[in-house]
């Protein structure tokens, strides 16, 4: 049974977008055990569900988040240093967080950030996983580990310097300093800012349901593609993307799209088909 999340809200509309957003602004919408639990059991639903074709990911008050709650690193989840039995258990606390980040940049549409206020910590792990990242001008990104005496774990240090320059990572990286909305911008890190929040939510809202106009297995396609030139030689990518488009071409897709387009109306696509793990088979 699916329960109501406590951290979150999740609505849809009939054009396919899928709008995340993360609504405790009075604990500044910080990171938690059950935030943990509800965000991966939400992007597996999702992922799995296919019938959301872009995902937005949006916050409510002062900060998109303050990152990662002091209680994620006491209690139950107390880290260890006096024995190797302890310190194995880091990894595999760290290697299940970051799972969770990773199904953000491994779901099967794109995803969209929109980000008030304070982007910080565990939330910078967060929004490198996304596909677009729009801010407000008052946003501001900041690698806060450093501050408390720690490496930042979750995915920033190995996802930003392939969004920003590798320089002006090291610095925020090695100070803690705050990376300005504008100044992100101008580095790539942030497609577009806006006045407010909710112009900005808007404009998310908006690029979504753009995206959500194409085919989705295209859309899909398109991601796996870029996703995996990031990470290969451009020949590996290019003979990648031989196999991929061999697997999901559609004449019927492209005939459709072009009509369309001709006809100046939206594009009719099935979407992507559901998931069924073996689990539930049995």
């Amino acid at each position: 049974m699916t329960t109501t999340p406590t951290c979150f809200s999740l609505s849809s509309t009939d054009d396919g977008v899928a709008h995340l957003v993360l609504n405790r602004p009075e604990a500044l919408n910080t990171m938690h055990p059950t935030f943990w639990r509800e965000l991966d059991e939400i992007l597996t639903r999702i992922h799995r569900e296919g019938t959301a074709r872009a995902l937005v990911i949006s916050s409510t008050g002062k900060h998109f988040s303050a990152g990662m709650a002091l209680e994620t690193f006491s209690s139950a989840v107390q880290m260890d240093d006096q024995s190797p039995e302890g310190r194995a258990a880091v990894f595999d606390v760290l290697t299940d967080m970051q799972a969770t980040f990773t199904k953000i940049e491994t779901l099967r549409i794109p995803v969209i950030c929109a980000i008030q206020g304070g982007c910080i910590g565990g939330a910078v792990d967060m929004v490198t996983a996304a596909c677009i990242r729009y801010a407000t001008a008052d946003a501001f990104f900041c690698i806060q580990e450093i501050n408390i005496g720690m490496v930042a774990d979750v995915g920033t240090l190995q996802r930003l310097p392939k969004l920003l320059p590798l320089a002006v990572v090291k610095e925020l990286a090695y100070t803690g300093r705050r990376l300005p909305a504008a100044r992100a911008q101008g580095y790539g890190l942030v497609n577009e800012v806006f006045d407010t929040a909710e112009a900005m939510v808007a404009a998310a809202l908006q690029c979504a349901r753009e995206i959500a106009s194409k085919p989705p297995v295209a859309i899909w396609g398109t991601k796996q593609a870029i996703d995996y030139a990031r990470d290969h030689s451009t020949e590996d990518s290019l003979r990648q993307m031989g196999w991929l488009q061999g697997a999901i071409w559609s004449n019927k897709h492209v005939l459709e799209s072009i009509t369309a387009m001709k006809e100046k109306r939206a594009g009719t696509f099935p979407p992507l088909a559901p998931l069924t793990s073996f689990k539930e088979m049995g």
